[in-house]
């Protein structure tokens, strides 16, 4: 343990803290039998007692909401032999383990807690209450049905809380006892219609089935075998929402989650839908702005792709001009036509060849003269080849 050292001790607070929190966690929900001894009601509403047997004691106190709640609270004084539910803590300013009770029964007073440990041990033995087993609850639900009563103000808390939180969801009450003997009846009913197809197609995502706080005999119908497995048995998510925080059912247990009461199961169903909306819209403007910074991006690499793609077709078209300009100057130097401006002429015959030589053409040929400015036509009256001078003459 952190600071358990000689050299840096825990302080006596600290170590009351851990065995406290250590107590608190390792025993939650205890089942204790013993003997009332110094029962001590206190003008707060609170009681203190002793509880004890043959071999030890262990101080107790139940806290004024639970002893209202408790239907034995009459029979309880000392010497009563009772059955406590009860989780075990520290109390630090004296340093000593004491239980704080949630319910009490009287020794003798009937077999319902018994029944409550067989059924729920034999249940928990064959897997029923696994958590590897049980479905998580859908993050944002569309349709919520709820197996409760319609007397009472459970489901308009329930439907007060789910419209407040998130209001984009369809609620269908699907009305049950829920207490008496008819009761686990009427649930199972209940979350038979749940699970059945809906003529109009409709069908829940998630379900709750709720009560308010009673007794431990007021709650016991949804300890019945029947309801339990129905519970376990549901296609669709069930929130288990019976009495308030302190009252266990086995319903509970054989549920996709608990809930300690009617309201908080409401809360639990659904998240509130400001901070997704507000979520939404910041990521709206993240996306947004994203976008706009990749449009800007590719926009400068078109502009970019533009500039260089214009400098390179500005380039080949100036040096396809050159080069056309080169083979147009090549082209007029050896034309024959390039000569006429220096006085020369062009002979063809009739038939267009070009008369080279005298004897080309005959006496009386026409013969066309281009010059570098019009053209004549002739006839010829002779002709001889051409005698270079000082060459051919006798």
């Amino acid at each position: 343990m952190k600071g358990s050292t000689q050299d840096d001790p825990l302080s006596v607070t600290a170590l009351a803290a851990a065995v406290k929190s250590a107590l608190e966690t390792g025993f939650s929900r205890l089942f204790v039998e013993g003997e009332i001894s110094g029962w001590r009601p206190y003008p707060s509403g609170h009681v203190y007692f002793t509880l004890k047997d043959a071999g030890a004691q262990m101080p107790a106190v139940m806290f004024k909401g639970n002893f209202v709640r408790c239907k034995a609270r009459e029979r309880l004084r000392d010497g009563a032999k009772v059955l406590v539910y009860a989780t075990a803590t520290l109390y630090s300013q004296r340093g000593t383990c004491q239980l704080v009770v949630l319910d009490a029964k009287v020794a003798g007073e009937g077999d319902l807690m018994q029944r409550f440990l067989e059924l729920k041990a034999r249940l928990e033995a064959e897997g029923l209450f696994a958590p590897e087993r049980k479905p998580p609850l859908p993050r944002m639900p569309r349709r919520i049905a709820m197996a409760t009563s319609l007397a009472g103000a459970v489901v308009h808390d329930m439907c007060r809380t789910i419209a407040r939180r998130f209001p984009r969801v369809e609620i269908r009450v699907f009305p049950c006892a829920v207490q008496g003997a008819e009761a686990p009846r009427s649930v199972v009913a209940a979350l038979e219609r749940i699970n059945a197809p809906s003529p109009d197609g409709w069908r829940a995502d998630l379900a709750i089935v709720a009560r308010g706080g009673g007794s431990f005999e007021d709650l016991f119908c949804f300890n019945d075998e029947s309801l339990v497995r129905a519970v376990a048995a549901s296609r669709i998510p069930v929130i288990s929402a019976v009495g308030h925080e302190t009252d266990y059912t086995l319903c509970d247990f054989a549920a996709a989650r608990r809930a300690g009461t009617p309201s908080i199961a409401a809360e639990m169903a659904v998240p509130e839908l400001a901070p997704i909306e507000q979520s939404l819209e910041r990521a709206k403007t993240a996306m947004a702005a994203a976008l706009r910074g990749k449009y800007r991006w590719f926009a400068q690499c078109v502009d970019g792709y533009s500039d260089r793609l214009a400098s390179s077709l500005k380039y080949s078209l100036s040096s396809a001009e050159a080069h056309l300009r080169e083979i147009s100057s090549k082209i007029a130097l050896l034309s024959p036509y390039s000569v006429l401006g220096r006085g020369y002429s062009l002979v063809t015959d009739a038939k267009g060849r070009v008369v080279k030589s005298g004897s080309d053409v005959a006496p009386g040929d026409m013969i066309d003269i281009r010059l570098a400015e019009g053209a004549v036509s002739a006839k010829v009256a002779s002709c001889s080849p051409l005698v270079e001078s000082g060459r051919g003459r006798s």
